[in-house]
């Protein structure tokens, strides 16, 4: 059985408040979410990606556990974070995988691919990560609206709730960055987003 929004924000709050068993009480309340962010993640990799969907929730937990500063609001913050949390896991497997390769064989996002810019299969992560830090300097904003959209799967009204904006600035902000996105993955050239 699920438990609620609430029990799950209660849980999230003892868990700051350090009492260790609320995580564990809360991670199979929350593991289906967490498996349908990271199914979403792994449908964005190559088909012979060494990281599986449980590993990469594994991962993302051992992170999450790091996390003992964070002020957990709700339930919906917390997806925020599991789905940032496995961006970085991600990225940083892609990292290694070039390094073992010493550098080289990174595909380049095609025009057709980066077309949707976020919305589309098999997008270079790594790329894609450079484009979004690059965008978190000029636009935080707009840079946590991807990363709350497309890496964390929600909609547009948690994102509105999560940064506490109206849901029209959410979906404004995110034409704005895969207008942006699509730009500076095929030009190579960071500009500031148009409003």
């Amino acid at each position: 059985m699920s438990a609620s929004p609430r029990e799950i924000t209660q849980l999230l709050l003892r868990w700051r408040e350090g009492d260790g068993r609320a995580l564990d009480q809360l991670m199979p309340h929350v593991y289906q979410e967490l498996r349908r962010i990271a199914r979403h993640y792994m449908a964005t990799e190559r088909r012979d990606h060494t990281l599986q969907s449980t590993a990469l929730i594994n991962e993302a937990y051992l992170r999450l556990i790091e996390y003992k500063e964070v002020e957990w609001n709700d339930r919906t913050h917390f997806f925020a974070v599991a789905s940032q949390a496995m961006r970085r896991v991600l990225v940083d497997h892609a990292r290694a995988r070039l390094r073992s390769k010493r550098g080289g064989g990174a595909p380049k996002a095609s025009l057709e691919q980066v077309a949707v810019a976020v919305d589309t299969p098999r997008l270079d992560l790594i790329a894609l990560d450079r484009a979004l830090t690059a965008l978190a300097e000029i636009d935080p904003r707009k840079s946590r609206v991807v990363e709350l959209r497309y890496f964390g799967g929600l909609t547009v009204e948690e994102t509105a709730e999560v940064l506490e904006v109206a849901p029209l600035t959410v979906m404004r902000d995110w034409r704005a960055a895969k207008a942006w996105l699509l730009r500076t993955l095929t030009e190579g050239t960071p500009g500031a987003p148009s409003p």
